[in-house]
């Protein structure tokens, strides 16, 4: 099939996530024929830096050669298998690993589909653990500013109104507590002092607090201080409150750690893991819990106390093969070391930006780095322009808003990185413009 007739045919059958489709009355699809390392292409060949990993998942490129070797070698072998009742190689195999580079205390792993299910599962597993000791505790306690995704619950602990403002009515009653303003010490302590507040003032009703660790990626890169990390952790052992790690996006070195739990030295009651588990190839979740949250469910039938939730991919052997091919190229090319010279050169880059009289700010943590603008008109739509001007110029970036960021594969080099500088810096310099 052509690209024009793919998108005809798309815009006939298909709605995009994330988007208003009015706009693609103007702004053309871009359909990709096939990707290859960092970039994209086309139909007509023209090659993107994959800028921003294909929504945050790719880590190691596309069509890696030793990641696709690994799945096809399982599509021969074992396609699915129900989960309930049944195991597979590849999943124990993957667990066992988990569990072994996962913060200390974390030795169980319950299995869903992708981020939001994850959050899903971690929200009413805490619930229910509370509710099996005979307690009932209705809160959640999230950060402000806060993405957890957009399922019902997931999108209930929320506080991106984008997202969140129209569905009011249907959620869950969730309590928010103060965000670091910024990446310094004094910020972090200020809102851990706010959190004690709501944990003083509901005490008792709280059954768990979730937190982004160092990077709120869906609210504009906002970064804080590891040391709140710290703080929060003893907050809640003093409260009785699990405390949540959503690592989603932060998972898997980029932060420059493997997790970003790790920066603060810190084990969370439970820890959300997908995008990059499989390294962008399949969708796949876990939420990784501890042995005294496990033993909270065992018990006999008539007790009841078993976590009845279920997805009819549990567990699917592609998947987990794609992500043991993944934590293999971690174990195999010292990922991590390598990453430390690349997170220096964004670093050097970024500075740059600061000399633009539209910049605000710069911030970086690890393999994330932002940008952000001064405010523009809501119908000025910087983002979009931004957008336009980079794939013009064979980069794609899709900036949050006026926050233009960067979390590209980790494959991508040091010239890369540069080109794909340099053609922010000029899409950056193209909006002050006009």
């Amino acid at each position: 099939m052509k690209h024009d007739s793919l998108v005809t045919e798309d815009l006939k059958y298909i709605w995009h996530p994330c988007t208003q489709m009015k706009d693609h009355e103007t702004l053309p699809l871009i359909a990709i024929k096939k990707g290859v390392g960092i970039y994209l292409y086309d139909f007509e060949d023209n090659s993107y830096i994959d800028g921003v990993s294909s929504w945050w998942v790719n880590l190691f490129g596309h069509c890696n050669a030793y990641i696709n070797q690994k799945v096809k070698e399982q599509i021969e072998t074992l396609e699915h298998v129900i989960f309930a009742g049944f195991t597979h190689e590849p999943i124990v195999k993957l667990s066992k690993r988990l569990c072994a580079l996962a913060p200390k205390g974390l030795e169980k792993c319950f299995y869903a589909d992708n981020g939001s299910s994850a959050i899903e599962v971690a929200l009413k597993m805490s619930f229910q653990y509370h509710k099996n000791r005979g307690e009932k505790r209705p809160f959640f306690v999230s950060l402000s500013n806060s993405y957890h995704g957009e399922t019902i619950g997931a999108l209930a602990i929320g506080d991106v109104k984008l997202y969140k403002e129209i569905f009011e009515d249907i959620l869950l009653k969730t309590l928010q507590a103060p965000v670091p303003k910024d990446q310094s010490e004094e910020a972090a302590r200020e809102a851990a002092v706010g959190l004690e507040k709501v944990f003083r003032a509901n005490e008792g009703k709280i059954a768990a607090f979730i937190i982004e660790p160092l990077v709120q990626c869906a609210g504009g890169m906002h970064m804080y201080h590891p040391l709140y990390i710290t703080l929060a952790r003893k907050l809640c052992d003093s409260y009785d409150i699990h405390l949540i790690a959503d690592e989603i996006a932060v998972g898997f070195g980029r932060t420059g750690k493997m997790f970003a739990c790790e920066h603060a030295n810190v084990s969370p009651d439970f820890m959300t893991l997908s995008k990059g588990l499989t390294g962008g190839y399949l969708p796949l979740s876990v939420v990784l819990t501890t042995q005294k949250v496990y033993e909270a469910f065992y018990g006999d039938y008539a007790e009841f106390k078993a976590f009845l939730h279920s997805h009819s991919y549990t567990g699917n052997p592609l998947a987990c093969s794609a992500a043991n091919a993944t934590l293999d190229i971690f174990e195999h090319e010292a990922i991590l070391e390598k990453n430390e010279e690349k997170i220096a050169f964004i670093g050097a880059q970024l500075e740059r930006f600061k000399g633009l009289c539209n910049v605000q700010s710069i911030r970086q943590t690890g393999m994330i780095a932002a940008v952000e603008l001064k405010e523009y008109p809501i119908d000025f739509r910087v983002n979009l322009k931004i957008f336009e001007h980079a794939m013009q110029k064979g980069v794609l970036l899709r900036p949050l808003g006026n926050i233009v960021y960067f979390m590209p594969p980790y494959v991508i080099t040091c010239k890369e990185i540069e080109r794909m500088m340099d053609v922010a810096y000029e899409a950056i310099v193209s909006v002050n413009d006009l």
